[in-house]
């Protein structure tokens, strides 16, 4: 396939570990596995797929990003209270100044598309 096209294929990717700064966790122990398929545009695109256990976090967006949910279920509640469950098959997007939580019921993954200004 041409180097124009991207697919999120995970099985020769390198994954990452890491969970969210301690100052944010607000229940649970999360763990995020990412598989970063593709990093461009001098840093500012990013692509690839997102994996979380359970437990609840802040969350604060400065950037765009499309997911997908491939399997899973989670809360995603707005500071102004409002929740929406998302599970296998939601696609969405969080724009910037998005501020609130993520709450993992069950280990989510996602695919995901960002975009920084």
């Amino acid at each position: 396939m041409s180097a124009s096209f991207l697919s999120f294929d995970i099985s020769s990717v390198t994954p990452e570990h890491e969970s969210p700064p301690a100052d944010r966790v607000i229940s649970g122990n999360p763990r995020f596995t990412t598989w970063n398929l593709e990093e461009a545009e001098a840093g500012t695109l990013f692509a690839g797929v997102w994996e979380s256990t359970p437990g609840k976090w802040r969350i604060m967006y400065d950037e765009w990003e499309y997911c997908t949910i491939l399997s899973g279920r989670s809360v995603i509640t707005e500071d102004n209270g409002e929740a929406v469950t998302v599970n296998a098959g939601d696609s969405f997007v969080l724009r910037p100044g998005f501020k609130g939580s993520w709450d993992v019921i069950e280990t989510t993954r996602k695919q995901y598309v960002i975009k920084l200004p």
